[in-house]
């Protein structure tokens, strides 16, 4: 059980309730998340905006976000955010072996285990990453927009994944297990 109250998206009202039918509108229901963030509408403004932003203009693409935010869920425990981006990722067209690699930070492809190696590293040191780091990025042709857009996205799944923790959100998809790193 939350240790908030998730919102009725039936009783919210002005913007709350705006957004929460467009959050059903994509989603076909009210994930618990969203009915947990909805008892503040800043936050909630925050968070939906931020998805629908990575989401529909990322140059990164739907299945790299979704590969990030599995990798970025595994490391911090965050069982909501692994269920929910492993059912997103599936959805994007990303094989179940390739998302359960994503969790650790693996990938086939070099480019996105670069990638995926970068967003670990950030939650990692917390930001403090060498310059290297970033090179290495480039090396891999990694572009300048990809990187910000990298940090964007961890910072957005550092949010969700606090959240859903910290407040004991219940799980609403079907669950994935946790990995540990070799």
């Amino acid at each position: 059980m939350s240790l908030i109250p998730l919102v009725d998206p039936e009783t919210a009202t002005g913007t709350t309730k705006e957004q929460l039918d467009q959050i059903h509108a994509a989603f076909g229901t009210v994930p618990a998340m969203f009915a947990t963030v909805a008892n503040s509408p800043a936050a909630l403004t925050s968070m939906w905006s931020a998805f629908g932003a990575f989401g529909s203009s990322s140059s990164l693409g739907a299945a790299l976000g979704e590969q990030i935010a599995v990798a970025v869920a595994n490391r911090n425990a965050c069982e909501y955010c692994l269920a929910a981006h492993s059912a997103l990722g599936r959805k994007a067209g990303v094989s179940r072996d390739a998302m359960s690699a994503a969790q650790t930070g693996q990938s086939d492809d070099p480019k996105t285990a670069a990638i995926l190696a970068f967003a670990l590293r950030l939650v990692e040191l917390r930001g403090q990453i060498p310059a290297s780091d970033v090179e290495a990025l480039r090396s891999h042709g990694v572009t300048d927009e990809q990187i910000v857009e990298i940090v964007g996205q961890v910072a957005l799944n550092l949010f969700t994944n606090y959240l859903n923790v910290a407040l004991e959100v219940p799980v609403d998809f079907p669950t994935v297990p946790l990995r540990r790193v070799a």
